[in-house]
């Protein structure tokens, strides 16, 4: 059953105006059109879901359109994306550590801290 763009709107919780500039950039496809309305299938929701999880991770508009294109250029683009989260799960891992130092911490100044102090040279390391 094919739905409205409102519709499609109220289902994933994204504004019309979104949608359409998505099919206007090619990362939907052009939806039929009934009495000059768009009429989307039940399958549009999902790339819907999937363009939004595309842009939670960070991906640009220009990499999402790379990765519905060719193979070995999709390939690329997925394994410099994947080590581009990869280090910000471990930025935000040691973002979390301070946090929750601070937190316990009894310094004025956290930077003075021996225990934060220790942590800094092991992330130092690592990187």
């Amino acid at each position: 059953m094919r739905m409205t763009i409102g519709r499609l709107s109220e289902i994933t919780n994204v504004p019309a105006s979104a949608i359409r500039f998505w099919e206007r950039h090619g990362l939907l496809p052009v939806p039929e059109r009934q009495s000059g309305q768009r009429r989307y299938p039940p399958q549009a929701a999902e790339r819907i879901v999937l363009l939004r999880k595309f842009q939670q991770a960070g991906l640009s508009l220009a990499e999402v359109r790379e990765f519905q294109r060719d193979q070995p250029r999709r390939q690329a683009m997925i394994r410099a994306k994947v080590a581009e989260i990869e280090q910000r799960m471990v930025d935000l891992d040691h973002a979390h550590q301070l946090l929750t130092h601070a937190l316990q911490c009894s310094q004025t100044d956290i930077v003075s801290c021996t225990t934060f102090r220790e942590q800094m040279a092991t992330w130092s390391q690592s990187s």
